[in-house]
């Protein structure tokens, strides 16, 4: 009996056995199939909620598709938000099996609650099947007709969805003269929604030239931007971008009615408004008028610096490219631009130079000052860059190149190497810049001779070592021992140096430089590998042997002082950025050419290369339920592509 008893449950054993590793064969999809199929309400909520989390992390449960159809007949909204995200997601996928819930989309479009009518025709159109369009026009006519607001704006932006799919059939049916009637809607949330989506159906078809702004739309859009939210005025104001002022007292009028929108306390608000300001200044030419607007512009700017470390990057690159337009325009807030010990590194190399550019010769003094103690801080980057800045301040003003050589002389005293370095090149720079002046600094640079290890600090001093031998007393030792390492340096710059120091050297005082500059120029024909030095030496060497009053003339003639390196945008890529202020462009300061394009319309055709730079920033695609421009701050600065498809219309952005 006992072992019939011990056979039995090891048999029970076995198949519960068999059932478990048959259930975990089958994985989760089985589970979450049994869940959505469960007669218990809660039990099926928890497992449309599992579904959703699966799918957002990757995982495949498109074998759940009919099974969670099964859902949608409920009138809990959350509930019906995560199906229809399902739909989205899996609609290209299961094109036929997305037609079962075409009935409940259309019962949805007509249900009492305005926020189920909006949430069931922004999914058809997000469901980008072409078996949907034909069940979607007269539910979307009559929402682009509602009593509701948020249905109509919804149902605007859902056109250009329907207008990206099939753009003659949005015209046929009326759906895009809907939209431009939408422009005089009574809620403003319509009318920036209405531009969003008439700017967009113009970026997918420019032939068809669905929309242009009229003096009269202009004068409604002006209107309406002082009730719309941040994202709506954002939307109008890039619409007003594309704008031409038929006259100077219309621009004037534009930009007097866009001042307000500075006060505004988002920063996308202001950098385009300042853009629209910048770019209708073409139109006014009433000085008095166009100081008005530069001084208004002023305040925003300013406040901007005391947001996010973020933000304040944006600002300040988009900062950068306004002085170039106006100069002169900040220089009264020179210290709002004075790094604190708190911004992030990439904050005060941005700040470094639009304290650069911003400068005058009345503020110099206190730039230096400041810039001393930026030199003294322990991130050798920005030391570098602090250092940099004194030297371009001293080329740019020669009031302020006394003060400078005395800066640069005091950050001596630190004997700090990278220090020491930088100080030795920027003061080589201001001498170069002011031939015949501060020569009494000279010597104290000499004395760091030891501090002077890298290429751009060790040539830099040899230069000033042949180019001002006779005011160093202990020259040729200096240079001798410079000749005697010269085989081991490694960069060929400073080899150079040597051997032009050494010439110049010979040529000003020829008794005690023959033999120096022999050896030298033994040592360069004969042990060295690089061709150009060599060359050089040779060179030398023959010049001085054949005529001596010509190689005087050569190596001491008077050379022109040295100016700054251009760092200002060219004229054409500076009004490309000034149109495209607060975009991705003006803040990685380059033309949109170079790292955004859009695809061909159709998949399978030849990418025109005309399209390159086609593209707008604003193309990404929107939210999963093609949330709107203006949903509660839920969009992009000014607005997003909601209508990006498979094999159409695309932003890639390469860095």
């Amino acid at each position: 009996m006992m072992n019939a008893a011990i056979q039995t449950n090891i048999a029970r054993l076995q198949v519960m056995k068999a059932k478990v590793l048959a259930a975990l064969r089958k994985g989760e999809n089985y589970e979450l199939k049994t869940e959505l199929n469960s007669e218990y309400k809660e039990r099926r909520k928890e497992a449309v909620r599992r579904v959703i989390a699966n799918m957002t992390v990757g995982k495949d449960v498109s074998g759940l598709f009919t099974d969670v159809l099964k859902n949608m007949h409920t009138d809990d909204l959350e509930i019906k938000k995560l199906i229809y995200l399902y739909l989205i997601n899996y609609a290209k996928t299961q094109p036929d099996l997305v037609i079962l819930a075409i009935n409940t989309f259309v019962k949805d479009a007509e249900d009492s609650n305005p926020l189920i009518r909006a949430l069931a025709i922004r999914t058809m159109g997000c469901l980008h099947v072409q078996e949907v369009l034909d069940y979607l026009c007269d539910p979307l006519r009559k929402c682009l007709k509602d009593a509701n607001p948020y249905v109509r704006k919804t149902a605007v932006m859902c056109v250009a969805k329907v207008f990206n799919l099939n753009a003659e059939s949005a015209e046929e049916n009326g759906f895009v003269e809907g939209v431009r009637a939408a422009l005089s809607d009574s809620n403003t949330m319509v009318v920036s929604n209405a531009v969003s989506a008439l700017a967009e159906m113009n970026d997918m078809a420019p032939q068809r030239k669905v929309w242009k702004l009229e003096p009269q739309s202009v004068s409604k859009l002006l209107t309406a931007i002082n009730e719309c939210v941040e994202w709506g005025q954002i939307a109008i104001l890039e619409a007003l971008s594309d704008y031409t002022p038929k006259d100077e007292k219309e621009a004037e009028n534009i930009c007097e009615r866009l001042l307000p929108r500075l006060q505004h306390a988002n920063g996308s608000v202001v950098l385009t408004t300042v853009r629209l300001l910048l770019m209708y200044e073409k139109f006014v030419r009433r000085a008095d008028l166009l100081a008005q607007f530069a001084k208004k512009m002023v305040p925003p700017l300013v406040t901007l610096l005391s947001s996010e470390p973020e933000i304040q990057y944006v600002a300040l690159r988009n900062i950068n490219i306004i002085l170039q337009r106006h100069p002169r325009l900040l220089s009264k807030e020179i210290r709002v631009f004075f790094c604190r010990y708190n911004d992030p590194i990439y904050v005060k190399y941005e700040k470094l130079d639009v304290l650069v550019r911003i400068c005058s010769e009345r503020n110099t003094e206190p730039l230096l000052n400041e810039l001393k103690e930026y030199a003294k801080e322990v991130d050798a980057d920005f030391v570098h860059r602090a250092i940099q800045a004194i030297s371009r301040l001293a080329i740019c003003y020669e009031s302020a190149a006394t003060k400078a050589i005395a800066v640069l002389t005091e950050l001596l005293e630190t004997k700090v190497d990278h220090v020491v370095q930088d100080v030795i090149a920027a003061a080589a720079e201001i001498l170069r810049r002011y031939p015949g002046k501060f020569e009494s600094a000279i010597p104290t640079l000499c004395e760091y001779m030891d501090y002077a290890i890298e290429p751009h600090a060790k040539s830099s001093l040899v230069w000033v070592l042949g180019e001002y031998s006779e005011h160093i007393n202990n020259v040729h030792n200096l240079l001798s021992t410079c000749i005697d390492s010269f085989i081991e340096e490694e960069d060929a710059g400073v080899q150079l140096a040597i051997i032009n120091s050494a010439v110049k050297f010979f040529i000003k005082q020829p008794q005690r430089g023959q033999v120096l500059v022999l050896n030298a120029l033994k040592t360069a024909t004969e042990k060295c590998a690089n061709p150009d030095v060599r060359d050089r030496a040779y060179i030398y060497w023959r010049l001085m042997s054949a005529d001596p009053n010509a190689a005087r003339a050569v190596v001491l003639a008077e050379k022109p002082p040295v100016e700054l390196e251009n760092v200002d945008l060219s004229p054409a890529l500076l009004q490309e950025l000034v149109s495209e202020l607060g975009c991705v462009s003006s803040v990685l300061q380059k033309s949109e050419k170079l790292f955004v394009y859009k695809r061909t319309e159709k998949a399978g055709v030849p990418r025109d290369s005309d399209a390159l730079g086609s593209a707008q920033p604003g193309d990404l695609d929107g939210d999963a339920l093609g949330a709107s421009a203006t949903d509660n701050g839920s969009g992009m600065a000014g607005g997003m592509n909601t209508t990006t498809n498979e094999g159409e219309p695309e932003l890639l952005i390469s860095f």
